[in-house]
């Protein structure tokens, strides 16, 4: 993991590559991704619990 003064660095590239106005439309498209990304991985689990449960019936 990255320490204190690597992650400013880290965010200071970011900054520099993006700027200040594009990282906030970049940040809400991650975590809407990730959020789609644990739904269907939800989706899934669920889907292969229900088999589960057909089988043993």
């Amino acid at each position: 993991m990255p320490g204190g003064m690597e992650w400013v660095v880290i965010i200071l590239v970011v900054v520099l590559l993006f700027g200040a106005k594009k990282i906030p439309e970049l940040a809400r498209g991650l975590g809407k991704g990730i959020r789609e990304f644990k739904d269907a991985t939800k989706e899934i689990k669920d889907e292969i619990d229900d088999a589960g449960k057909q089988i043993k019936e």
